[in-house]
């Protein structure tokens, strides 16, 4: 394996993860409209963890949670994904240490904000229902579906009435500068942001989207679980929930070349999709994966019956 492992050593990350990120925005800007949520494209967020061998080098730059002792671990990375709803592909990711200062989620996700265009909604979990997180989206015309953050109590008593535990209610800005954040940009948020909450299924909903039904957005929300399975399907099916390499520069390396192969994977159930009038999403990701490495043999040499057949096969 010794000329397999010097010729991985060889690889650019920065080709890697623009091949990645390419595909990607490729795979979503080129989404059917039938696809997305009433035309618009949708962004799932989302993080999650990742092991890796215990080695110097990783637990140099990934180390062990601190709730284990020394020599009992193994080093440990938190990834932050931003992945489109309508095709399910990685538009891009963060990765940084289980732990420290700017390492958390909202931190990663700070990284991965320019992912965002105009127009677009980020649907997330309540994690993310955060005061500075929606003045940056909204300033950019970004729109915000989250549940609400445990923390904060909803009264629907007050702000405007839009119908049942549903209404239209002002957030203050929070007195205190957070540490990641300058003084100029902290005096630029707005001191108060105008935003609607909703109750619907036991669960309160916070939203900038005011002409969308409570119904609308609860069905919207619940698809938000697609980034679990997303996840899911990184991590077990193509065999990403423990890393193998023993450096972090060949962790980032292999974490990249697994999501280009996720992408590549996505692309093929899209291109089945539309062969067939379906959904991507309605097309299972590890029966896709199955079906391609059994035809791998048979696809060189492509003839135009074969790829459908492959097509329809994925489509099943």
């Amino acid at each position: 394996t010794g000329g397999y492992c010097r010729a991985r050593q060889r690889l650019p990350l920065a080709g890697v993860q623009s091949l990645t990120r390419g595909s990607g925005d490729r795979l979503s800007s080129g989404a059917h409209p039938g696809w997305r949520w009433r035309n618009r494209p949708v962004k799932l967020v989302d993080g999650t963890g990742l092991s890796m061998p215990d080695t110097p080098d990783n637990q140099a730059h990934f180390p062990q949670p601190c709730t284990q002792a020394v020599g009992v671990g193994f080093p440990a990375a938190q990834l932050v994904g931003v992945i489109c709803l309508a095709t399910g592909a990685v538009l891009d990711v963060a990765i940084g240490p289980s732990q420290g200062k700017g390492n958390s989620e909202h931190g990663l996700l700070r990284r991965l904000l320019g992912v965002f265009k105009r127009d677009d909604v980020m649907l997330a979990d309540a994690l993310y229902c955060s005061y500075w997180l929606i003045a940056s989206l909204q300033a950019a015309g970004i729109d915000v579906v989250f549940q609400q953050h445990g923390s904060r109590k909803t009264d629907f008593r007050r702000g405007q009435r839009l119908g049942v535990r549903d209404h239209l209610v002002s957030w203050p800005k929070p007195k205190h500068c957070p540490p990641w954040m300058t003084a100029e940009q902290f005096a630029a948020c707005p001191s108060e942001l105008t935003l609607r909450e909703v109750k619907v299924k036991g669960r309160v909903l916070v939203s900038t989207l005011e002409n969308v039904g409570k119904q609308d957005l609860a069905s919207l929300y619940g698809q938000r679980w697609h980034v679990e399975l997303d996840f899911r399907n990184i991590k077990t099916t193509l065999g990403m929930d423990v890393l193998r390499c023993r450096s972090a520069r060949m962790i980032e390396i292999e974490l990249w070349v697994n999501l280009l192969a996720y992408n590549l994977i996505r692309m093929l159930m899209a291109q089945a999709a539309v062969e067939s009038g379906l959904e991507p999403r309605a097309l299972s990701f590890k029966h896709t994966v199955q079906v391609w490495t059994q035809w791998t043999p048979i696809l060189r040499g492509t003839k135009d019956w074969q790829r459908d057949t492959l097509f329809r096969l994925i489509a099943q």
